[in-house]
């Protein structure tokens, strides 16, 4: 009971630390510049908490996110996109009132699958809703058929190659290769001033940690318990007369959810959205992500991508010619000495000696999944 009680309370510190990092330090000690990065940071830290649930907790590895991240993000881009192509600010076009990338193109007419998205509602569903159904339709289609493991691994891959292919291949509709550019206003107000970029990072922070609670009530609820034991112990549960494939797929469904929402936070924090983040490059780093902050922890996943993209800014910074081989030496160094990533350190190292000071008997991280806490295989 006490480490119940103890684990919880490490959890709500935890929030609150970060809370307070991100809405009170950071904001104070960072110029916009710097805090935009940052909010282009957090963006990535929504598919991380995917992840987590979909990885971590589900034992699902997929190496794919970058397909939801693009599709939530290219959703919100066709919105913004449309918004700034109002037949005023393209009247020098040979097509007034239709995106530039499409009159270069010789579209003479907005194609009818871009139509609805003159709407900010159906924008928002769209961003939930066309993620969730594809990653609904891939993963019946491989779990009820028992694909797993390297298998769906590299599936995911493929679908992501496979997009970014599609995108890059249908310029006149997608923008190509260079994606959608000059994004400026969302429902007539500009988000490219400096103060609108500091009121869209308070609103990611916001919507980062509603996806947080979520997680968190996933990961107490029955839910959460069948896939710690699903990913442990898939064919016992199996046996135990629950459906295996449906927990998979729900599992993999909310983590393209939390990446598409990351996707449309990225196209209006950033202003742009293009191909280069859907591929299989991109989705691969969004697990390093992961890893280094500790796939099994909700709150280090967020840790694990500030690092990891802070380190890749000050490394492409000061050595723009070795800073790949420095972000890659900080994986592997993660990965070998601490395989639970940064809550991994916390777990073993920090909180057992907090909880020696305040007096009690087994401390537990409350970072990490308690099973895992307890020394329960993570696999």
């Amino acid at each position: 009971m006490n480490d119940s009680r103890f684990a919880t309370r490490s959890e709500l510190i935890g929030i609150l630390v970060l809370a307070v990092f991100l809405v009170v330090i950071l904001p104070l000690c960072l110029d916009v510049f710097r805090l935009n990065l940052v909010a282009k940071y957090l963006t990535y830290a929504f598919v991380a908490l995917g992840l987590v649930i979909c990885w971590g907790y589900g034992g699902i590895l997929s190496l794919g996110q970058g397909v939801f991240f693009g599709l939530g993000g290219y959703c919100m881009a066709m919105f913004l996109k449309l918004e700034a192509s109002s037949v005023e600010n393209t009247k020098i076009q040979s097509t007034p009132g239709i995106p530039d990338f499409m009159d270069w193109n010789q579209i003479t007419a907005l194609p009818f699958f871009w139509k609805p998205f003159h709407s900010l509602t159906f924008t928002i569903l769209a961003v939930i809703l066309v993620p969730g159904i594809f990653a609904l339709i891939i993963g019946a289609a491989m779990f009820k058929r028992r694909v797993g493991g390297t298998y769906f691994a590299i599936i995911t891959q493929a679908v992501a190659a496979i997009l970014t292919i599609l995108i890059v291949g249908q310029q006149g509709y997608t923008g190509g290769i260079n994606g959608m550019t000059d994004l400026r206003t969302l429902k007539g107000w500009d988000i490219r001033p400096d103060h609108a970029k500091v009121v869209l990072y308070f609103f990611e922070v916001g919507l980062l940690f509603a996806c947080i609670c979520i997680a968190q009530l996933v990961r107490h609820s029955k839910l959460g318990r069948i896939l710690v034991a699903m990913r442990d112990q898939e064919d016992r549960v199996r046996f135990s007369g629950y459906s295996v494939a449906n927990f998979k797929i729900f599992a993999f469904c909310i983590a393209a959810i939390f990446a598409a929402i990351g996707g449309a936070m990225f196209a209006l924090n950033v202003g742009f959205m293009s191909p280069s983040f859907v591929g299989i490059v991109p989705s691969i780093e969004m697990v390093i992500y992961t890893a280094v902050g500790g796939r099994l922890s909700i709150l280090g996943a967020v840790y694990g991508t500030l690092l990891v993209n802070f380190a890749k800014t000050s490394l492409s910074e000061s050595f723009p010619e070795l800073w790949l081989f420095g972000l890659g030496g900080l994986f592997i160094a993660v990965v070998l000495a601490f395989p639970n990533g940064l809550a991994g350190i916390w777990g073993d190292y920090v909180q057992p000696r907090i909880g020696k000071l305040m007096g009690t008997r087994k401390p537990k991280a409350g970072w990490t999944d308690n099973s895992v806490a307890d020394g329960a295989p993570a696999e």
